[in-house]
């Protein structure tokens, strides 16, 4: 993959065999943050799982004390006073089967995550296909799967997010944005480190974390130093 001149500047600020510790990763990272735009910082976890078992499976949801600078918009299905509840709570969109077909057949997909209440799950289930492929399926690791919709639309729009293992069995989850505050990432990132930490599956024998890189959307990876996790 070629790289523009501005990610090659960056890059040479990175000294890629380099283990470095979270405080001047997140700086670095931040420095070598060039769009015109408002990067969000991801972290990459490359971990010892094998996705293929289900007991080492890792699924689950964090919200990060300082919000992930996105505005999220949230599509909750219910029905009876849960609809209420839920349009008090924020809910960008509140509906139940006749949302169906607009997903279906029209490709609705104004929404960045989806709540449903359990009685809701087997309407919800017919859009498996449309969905799961887009990790928008509710789940109750996730907390998306629940009665209490109004928590869960406060905890998504405060900076909650999800976090799983891909087929290659690293994780991809969002911490914040470049514009800020160093401490501000540094206080997301330990919280999602503590989150991931605590989600070891005891199933898993041998090393749990391989590798933690730091990179901004254009930017080039920024490796942390394991040991301390």
């Amino acid at each position: 993959m070629k790289h523009g001149k501005k990610y090659q500047e960056a890059a040479k600020l990175v000294d890629r065999t380099t283990m470095y510790d979270t405080a001047e990763a997140i700086a670095l990272v931040k420095k070598t943050a060039t769009a015109k735009f408002d990067e969000t910082v991801e972290v990459h976890i490359r971990t010892g799982c094998d996705g293929r078992h289900a007991e080492q499976q890792i699924r689950g949801a964090v919200v990060l004390p300082n919000g992930t600078g996105k505005t999220v918009r949230v599509l909750v299905f219910a029905k009876g006073d849960k609809v209420n509840e839920a349009e008090a709570a924020g809910a960008d969109h509140v509906g139940g089967e006749e949302l169906i077909p607009k997903i279906q057949n029209d490709g609705w997909l104004d929404f960045d995550v989806v709540v449903a209440t359990p009685d809701m799950m087997g309407v919800v289930g017919r859009l498996g296909k449309v969905l799961g492929p887009k990790g928008l399926m509710p789940n109750p690791k996730a907390g998306t799967v629940t009665m209490d919709v109004a928590k869960a639309i406060s905890d998504i729009k405060a900076g909650k997010i999800e976090y799983r293992l891909d087929k290659a069995n690293i994780i991809h989850v969002p911490v914040g944005k470049t514009s800020f505050e160093e401490s501000k990432l540094q206080e997301n990132f330990e919280a999602l480190m503590e989150a991931i930490v605590k989600a070891k599956p005891s199933a898993l024998k041998g090393q749990y974390l391989r590798s933690i890189t730091l990179a901004t959307t254009m930017g080039p990876g920024v490796k942390v130093n394991v040991a301390k996790y």
